[in-house]
Formats: C-alpha cells, structure tokens, sequence
C-alpha cells in the first residue's frame, strides 16, 4: 500500500497529517522523495494553496505518479472555504474528468476539510470549557456559536470576511484562553496524540458532528484494512 497525499495547505497540513497518519496507521512509513516508495509508504506534499493545488500541484501528482507506477492512491486534501463540500467536490471531479486523468490503477480520494482544519481541530472538548469564565473576545465568540456543543462544520463567519478567517481565529482565542498559542507555522499541542484523541471522541460520542473529518478517518482505516489483509497473504 502506497498513498500519494496533496495536500492544499504550505504549513499546517504538513505538520499534522504526518502525525495523525502516525497515530491511525503507525505501520504506513513516510518518505521524502516520491519515487523511495516500496511497500506501505506515504509520500505528502503541498499543494501550495488554492486553486493552485488543482492545477501545478495536480500536474506534478499526475507525472510523479506516472513515472513511480507504485502509488495505489492519490489523495487530495483540501478545503472547503465558501463553497458547500459537494460544491467544492463536483469542482475537482470536473477538473479531473476534464483533464483526461487516468493513473491505471492508483485511485483517487477526495478529502474535503468543513470548512478548514481549523474548523476540525474546534472539536476538542476537553481544551475548550464554554462555561468557564472567558475574556471578552472569545465570550462573543461562544454566544455566537458554541463549538464545544455544537458542530463546528455548521458554524458561520461572523463578522469576519469568510469562514475559514474565522475559525482560525475562533481556535487561537481558545489557545490564548489555556496560556499557549496556535498558528499555521505552529499547531502546538494542536497536533499531538492527546488533541487528535479527543477529536475521536467527539465523532464517536457525537457522530452528527464533523462529516468530513470523519471521512478522512474512514479513509485511514480502510487503508489499515488493506495493509493488514496483505500481511496476512504474505505470511
């Protein structure tokens, strides 16, 4: 099992799907260069941002692809931002049937993030208590729209100029408010088995609540399927 994953992101994607990948599929190894794959390895790159990611980064997937002819999947990471996840999904199919794209037998995975990572990582519970006292900022914020009780894919903008500003700036007030910080260079603790832990558990006590981060785990385990059913040919 080989996975290609294009991500859309330049920081935070690069430091924490390596590490939920470590945490959901420990046995899928990364490596750095996309033609050192051999058996159940991973390589992740950017797509430096959007649309970019749909067209160099696309490109550049499609040809590494070609060449290696090793890569079982292709998985494409991106956001959401304004448009509704089936919009956003109908888009890149159409540039992909567009394209003529065909990768034998490499599938391709669409995995669209509600409405950013940001917006995934606002489903900790245990970092975030709404009923404890709050600064002014991220008390407006809650009155707004709690996240710790409701679902942050359904959350809006605000007062700000889109979603995915919003919830960025949802999530580092809840940082500021546990005396650390979080930023797309720097996740912090936003990365970290104890955060992703809890974002599980929320899907798992409340499973109406983050869809798309849940494809993304649906992916991983059906990747860890396969993987194991080859171990068990192979022995």
């Amino acid at each position: 099992m080989n996975i290609y994953f294009l991500v859309e992101g330049n920081s935070t994607e690069k430091k924490i799907y390596p590490k939920w990948l470590e945490y959901l599929i420990p046995n899928l190894v990364r490596v750095r260069y996309h033609d050192q794959i051999s058996s159940n390895n991973y390589y992740l790159i950017s797509g430096k941002g959007y649309p970019r990611i749909l067209y160099d980064g696309l490109e550049n997937a499609i040809d590494k692809i070609s060449e290696t002819d090793k890569y079982d999947y292709l998985v494409i990471c991106v956001d959401a931002d304004e448009p509704s996840v089936e919009e956003r999904m109908q888009y890149i199919r159409d540039i992909i049937k567009g394209k003529k794209i065909d990768l034998g037998k490499t599938k391709i995975e669409i995995i669209v993030q509600n409405r950013c990572m940001e917006t995934w990582l606002l489903g900790n519970q245990k970092i975030f208590d709404s009923r404890q006292p709050l600064d002014k900022t991220l008390a407006d914020y809650v009155k707004y729209y709690d996240v710790s009780q409701k679902d942050p894919e359904q959350m809006g903008m605000y007062k700000m100029r889109n979603h995915a500003d919003f919830h960025y700036e949802y999530l580092r007030e809840i940082f500021r408010s546990k005396k650390t910080t979080y930023s797309k260079k720097n996740p912090n603790d936003a990365k970290e088995r104890y955060y992703f832990e809890e974002l599980q558990k929320r899907v798992k006590n409340k499973p109406e609540d983050l869809k798309t981060f849940q494809v993304f785990l649906e992916f991983c385990e059906r990747v860890k399927t396969i993987m194991l059913q080859e171990t068990e040919k192979s022995n």
